[in-house]
């Protein structure tokens, strides 16, 4: 052997992988990058592509008639700041849906967790009083909101 393992989340896109990498791209502009992708099938529509997302390494299928996604599943963006979280939380639930907590689904059924770097600041604080209202105010949360998780 000389090739070490590697792990990779797989995805398998009902046949509207095309218009997933192009959201995606949208998305997160040159945090995308589409490594291979297979050639088109006879109706035109991308059956394989190799991609990363922040350097994290996925595969996607666009074979119809797969399962759905469901929430036990979900990628995790660790953003920097307000400003990051609402960009990435709007775009997501714009044709997707608000989940609690950060959560949201996006319109290919992908569950994503816009979570702000500094919301750990607030859950971790030392002080256990300031650290159980930010988990209380986040719980309360859809979208995470910095400011709300000071007391």
């Amino acid at each position: 052997m000389t090739q070490p393992s590697s792990l990779r989340t797989f995805l398998w896109f009902n046949n509207n992988l095309d218009e997933a990498l192009a959201f995606y791209a949208e998305l997160f502009g040159p945090g995308l990058t589409v490594h291979s992708s297979s050639r088109p099938e006879p109706d035109g529509k991308l059956m394989t592509a190799e991609f990363s997302i922040y350097g994290h390494q996925l595969i996607g299928m666009g074979w119809p008639g797969g399962p759905t996604f469901n929430p036990s599943i979900s990628l995790s963006i660790a953003c920097d700041g307000q400003e990051e979280t609402d960009r990435l939380w709007d775009a997501i639930t714009r044709d997707g849906q608000e989940g609690q907590c950060g959560w949201c689904v996006d319109a290919f059924g992908v569950s994503w967790q816009v979570s702000p770097i500094q919301m750990n600041e607030h859950l971790g604080n030392t002080d256990p009083s300031k650290s159980a209202y930010a988990w209380q105010a986040m719980r309360e949360m859809k979208k995470i909101v910095i400011r709300d998780l000071y007391i």
